[in-house]
């Protein structure tokens, strides 16, 4: 199979199912989306390859998870209303992200600031991701009813587990995390 198919010279995409829409429809942008923020998590577990610490099998194992489900988020997205995919985001994979956030907050400082993005190369990198959801959930409301209510809490869920993840990937990395200045003087 070759990877150019050429159908999609003229600005155009297929969803699953084949419908075709244009390059900017906000389905394309908020399943392409997901693409992104996947690819982001991916360069966040790359920045860890060479680090040792306690954790961090637990941490490439639960992205992989993550990034499964991304995928299936993307999915649900890419697929018009009225038709079925064959994997769905659910409430256990809800529950599956809220138990890894509790469980590494629960080694790190309470938050008592907000905090700048960055750190550990990794650490910087998830909270990129984070932001790419953020942007992948703005367009998934923008489907209104053409999206599975999941899918909204998922990619919701998904950036505080980012967030968290960031801050846990830090903190074990020896990277300090930097507070915001409150005053602009």
């Amino acid at each position: 199979m070759k990877i150019y198919t050429k159908t999609g010279d003229r600005g155009t995409t297929s969803l699953i199912y084949g419908q075709r829409v244009n390059k900017d429809d906000i389905r394309v942008e908020a399943y392409g989306t997901c693409d992104e923020a996947n690819s982001m998590i991916g360069l966040a577990l790359s920045h860890m390859a060479n680090e040792f610490f306690s954790d961090k099998d637990a941490v490439e194992e639960v992205f992989h998870k993550v990034q499964t489900d991304l995928f299936h988020a993307g999915a649900e997205l890419a697929t018009p209303k009225g038709k079925k995919v064959k994997w769905v985001i659910t409430e256990d994979d809800l529950a599956f992200m809220e138990i890894q956030i509790d469980k590494w907050e629960s080694n790190l400082a309470e938050l008592t600031n907000f905090i700048l993005p960055g750190g550990h190369p990794s650490g910087a990198a998830f909270h990129v991701a984070r932001t790419i959801v953020r942007r992948a959930e703005r367009c998934a409301v923008s489907l209104g009813e053409n999206v599975n209510p999941l899918v909204l809490a998922y990619l919701n869920r998904l950036s505080d587990l980012l967030f968290v993840s960031a801050r846990f990937v830090n903190h074990h990395l020896g990277s300090k995390e930097q507070s915001l200045h409150a005053d602009k003087s």
